[in-house]
């Protein structure tokens, strides 16, 4: 939260929301128009990573629509590393469905390694990162 007003005056978009004080200070803060903003979903349950758990998301949505300084676009997910891509398959399908059971089409999902599976399961967006700056030391 500390660096909130950062983010709500100079941000295009929030990728990774999923704490409602957080929520309720960027929208406090948003000056001009609404901040588009993707929640941050934990599809694969790791304890490493931030996001919501899929059954809190419901909740969470319905407070965040109230906050008249974002707008929601829709979900993001960073699902668990594997090689397996049809159990990354699982993931991406899975964030697609709880986009569509809350009336969200945005979804944020795949990196350089997965995007096109990510692609086919409806991403509007991915992280590329890799394939443009190559991999972190």
């Amino acid at each position: 939260t500390n660096k909130v007003k950062y983010v709500a005056r100079a941000a295009h978009a929030f990728h990774a929301l999923h704490r409602l004080d957080v929520a309720r200070e960027l929208s406090k803060r948003r000056a001009d128009a609404p901040l588009p903003c993707y929640v941050e979903v934990n599809v694969g349950g790791e304890q490493s990573k931030s996001g919501l758990a899929p059954e809190a998301l419901g909740p969470f949505l319905e407070e965040v629509r109230t906050l008249p300084g974002l707008r929601l676009e829709g979900l993001m997910t960073l699902p668990p590393p594997t090689e397996d891509l049809e159990q990354a398959r699982g993931y991406f399908r899975q964030l697609r469905e709880l986009a569509r059971a809350q009336g969200l089409t945005g979804l944020s999902m795949g990196t350089t390694h997965d995007f096109e599976l990510a692609i086919e399961e409806g991403a509007s967006i991915v992280r590329v990162g890799t394939a443009i700056f190559g991999e972190r030391s």
